[in-house]
């Protein structure tokens, strides 16, 4: 009996020792990233609520392109060459001003979740990355719109190549791809609102620290 529980305790033991070795050996990184977000359209507008029926007035809306800032938080488990990574950046892609009616200004946080494939070299690291995202979109009042803020599905594509410039610090460039749908169905009050699909490219620049 004795020896069966020492057995065990040693095979939990063990195990413990294995978890906190794939622990230390995994890599974490935080970053901080800037660059330009290249909104397309916002497309096949679509009214909500007692507006559903109404035919949209635009078919498409402008959106301008903006600066985008935001952070990183990676792990790749093992320091090998398939990780995660949670990505978030906020820009304000405004909407044009359309004939008479002023723009309006729109806001839009993407809170992505991407799986990583890497190469894991010495110095040059290129990576691709996919997943989901929850976009956060927010119009601010005007005289034609009210304020209203609305949390929908997106997609993320990106690829990058990283540099390291010391052992535990890198510089970086990427790509990324978003598309999703926003709805604002209290755009216009207790009438009702409006939804469109949201296509934007962004090129980041930035820094991360890996431990």
């Amino acid at each position: 009996m004795k020896r069966s529980v020492l057995v065990c305790a040693f095979w939990i033991a063990m195990g413990g020792v294995a978890v906190v070795g794939q622990s230390a050996q995994a890599e974490y990184y935080v970053a901080g990233q800037l660059g330009v977000n290249f909104a397309d359209r916002l497309k096949d507008i679509q009214g909500t609520g007692s507006l559903v029926t109404v035919p949209s007035r635009f078919e498409n809306f402008d959106l301008k392109n903006a600066v985008l800032y935001g952070a990183k938080l990676g792990f790749f488990p093992g320091n090998g060459p398939m990780g995660m990574e949670l990505d978030v950046f906020n820009s304000q892609p405004n909407i044009k001003q359309m004939g008479d009616i002023p723009g309006i200004h729109l806001r839009v946080t993407n809170v992505g979740l991407n799986l990583m494939l890497r190469y894991p070299g010495q110095t040059f690291q290129p990576y691709v990355g996919f997943g989901g995202a929850a976009l956060i979109g927010h119009i601010s009042k005007t005289v034609d719109v009210q304020s209203d803020t609305d949390v929908g599905f997106g997609v993320n594509l990106l690829a990058g190549i990283r540099a390291f410039v010391t052992p535990y610090m890198a510089v970086f460039t990427e790509y990324k791809y978003t598309r999703g749908t926003l709805t604002f169905t209290e755009a216009f009050g207790s009438t009702g609102g409006f939804s469109g699909d949201y296509q934007a490219q962004q090129v980041v620049f930035g820094v991360s620290y890996h431990f």
